[in-house]
């Protein structure tokens, strides 16, 4: 039997019409890429498609970089901004994309 909630039990949970959806991106750069380059390239990734889309990136790397993609505010991903994401990079040059599906970032991690 589901559990009834109210509304700002849901909101406290994220449940319901509070539920945030999100992704995985997995990328590299080439070998021997010089640090300032890759500097530069996640300064343009955050400057042209996170803030630029109202997404938030939270991730880490050097030459493998690895992070979560949700909106900025509250409120659910699409498939929109899962292809904005794995467009840019790959026009980019950068190698080994991977994004994953949408999953609710509160409760339902994906595993590999």
């Amino acid at each position: 039997m589901a559990i009834k909630r109210n509304q700002r039990q849901r909101k406290k949970m994220h449940l319901g019409e509070f539920q945030e959806l999100g992704f995985l991106v997995n990328w590299q750069f080439a070998e021997n890429t010089p640090i300032d380059q890759v500097d530069e390239m996640v300064d343009r990734f955050i400057n042209e498609v996170i803030q630029a889309n109202g997404l938030a990136y939270e991730g880490s790397g050097y030459l493998h970089w690895e992070g979560l993609v949700c909106l900025e505010k509250l409120g659910k991903c699409d498939e929109s901004h899962r292809e904005l994401v794995k467009n840019w990079l790959e026009k980019n040059g950068l190698q080994q994309v991977e994004i994953s599906e949408l999953f609710d970032i509160w409760w339902d991690y994906p595993t590999k």
